[in-house]
């Protein structure tokens, strides 16, 4: 297991860190954010596939901003799998 820290831009989570086994996702944290959504996306997250959950999460949008939290977590995971090459 490999665990990665992402910084993300635009949103108000300050980092998410992503613990990875393969290319399955063991354990997501952010710090900051609307906790009770961080919490929800992470255990969702979890046991799920990077490239499955890169693919649902690409794009959303919180309210006017052009990314959100689950969408800075598609990107975490992007650069994660892309660094594990």
């Amino acid at each position: 297991m490999k665990t990665f820290t992402f910084t993300p831009r635009g949103v108000c989570s300050r980092r998410i860190e992503i613990t990875l086994e393969g290319e399955t996702v063991k354990q997501v944290k952010f710090m900051g954010g609307c906790s009770g959504n961080t919490q929800g996306v992470a255990a969702l997250m979890e046991g799920m596939n990077a490239t499955e959950a890169i693919t649902r999460l690409s794009g959303i949008r919180c309210g006017f901003k052009s990314t959100s939290c689950p969408d800075q977590l598609a990107q975490a995971l992007k650069a994660a799998l892309a660094s594990e090459k």
